[in-house]
């Protein structure tokens, strides 16, 4: 059987134009290709080489790229034991198209991507959310969401009811310093004045004064 860079070597030739890079690493191959040729690239490994089942379809977030995002087809192939990722970049705006047609099982993980990252696939049989509640604002797995959302849900005893409300925290809430716990505050926190003191005294050494 050919090794893992020989198959990604035999998968760039036999489709000039769609794949624009490949490496073995991690135990696996990537294939990186154009984001308009899913289709093409999905129904050569799945007819030709044998990659019949889709494990998962996921995203990445680069906010600082102008092709922000990573779209991330993982493959297996049971009769030759072997995994492949297929990795596309697109832009913040660019629908992707669907890869329904080819494996079925891309309906629901599409749905996801989209739901998590706001990733649009074209064609797409259902494109609407799956995982977050209905009327969710935003797209939770984006670098620049944040951490406490746009809206909380409660039950409200007076009205008797779940209710949505904007999140409401005060500002000390959302500034993080990230300090370690570990190496410790490289400033003297409030009423720890006494870290300024002298080794001895701060110890409380009584050969110092």
């Amino acid at each position: 059987m050919e090794t893992l860079a020989q198959l990604g070597e035999t998968i760039a030739a036999a489709l000039p134009g769609a794949v624009t890079s490949q490496r073995v690493g991690l135990d696996g191959l990537t294939v990186e290709i154009d984001a308009g040729s899913v289709e093409r690239v999905l129904l050569y490994l799945r007819d030709t080489q044998e990659f019949r089942t889709l494990i998962d379809i996921c995203g990445v977030d680069w906010p600082e790229r102008e092709k922000r995002f990573d779209v991330v087809y993982h493959l297996l192939s049971l009769t030759k034991n072997r995994r492949i990722r297929v990795k596309l970049q697109v832009g913040e705006d660019t629908a992707v198209p669907t890869a329904v047609g080819v494996y079925p099982a891309a309906n629901w993980f599409e749905r996801e991507v989209f739901d998590m990252y706001g990733v649009p696939f074209a064609d797409h049989p259902d494109l609407r959310r799956i995982l977050t509640d209905y009327g969710f604002s935003g797209y939770p797995l984006r670098k620049d969401f944040p951490l406490t959302g746009y809206v909380e849900l409660r039950y409200d005893d007076e009205l008797k009811r779940v209710v949505y409300q904007p999140v409401q925290l005060v500002q000390e809430f959302r500034d993080f310093d990230f300090m370690s716990p570990w190496e410790g505050a490289p400033h003297i926190l409030p009423g720890d004045e006494k870290a300024a003191m002298a080794p001895g005294v701060a110890s409380g050494d009584p050969g110092k004064k």
